[in-house]
């Protein structure tokens, strides 16, 4: 059994036992978190939420939390002689999905 839901404001393939990185969820590793916006749900039988499946909830547990790999954003401007260099690094959440209840 398989789920979408949605954290962060993206949407992210679950399944039991699946590692997922979202978006920096304020939490100490080792708590449990609860994704209660569940866009479908899937498996042996399909169900869509509009927008969202009520009464089904995806549980999880932090692993960890860490930042992402440098991002390099380079801007230059022709004939100019202007030149910006940027670096920028993603906040994440590592969480471990332990339930599906549907």
């Amino acid at each position: 059994m398989y789920a979408i839901v949605e954290s962060g404001g993206k949407q992210y393939q679950v399944e039991k036992d699946a590692v997922i990185r979202v978006e920096k969820i304020a939490a100490e590793p080792g708590s449990e978190v609860v994704f209660d916006k569940v866009l479908m749900t899937g498996g042996d039988s399909c169900h869509v939420g509009t927008p969202y499946l009520k009464d089904v909830l995806v549980k999880g547990q932090v692993v960890a939390q860490g930042r992402g790999p440098k991002v390099l954003v380079f801007k230059r401007r022709r004939r100019k002689d202007s030149k910006c260099l940027h670096g920028h690094r993603q906040d994440y959440t590592a969480v471990r999905i332990t339930s599906i209840d549907a």
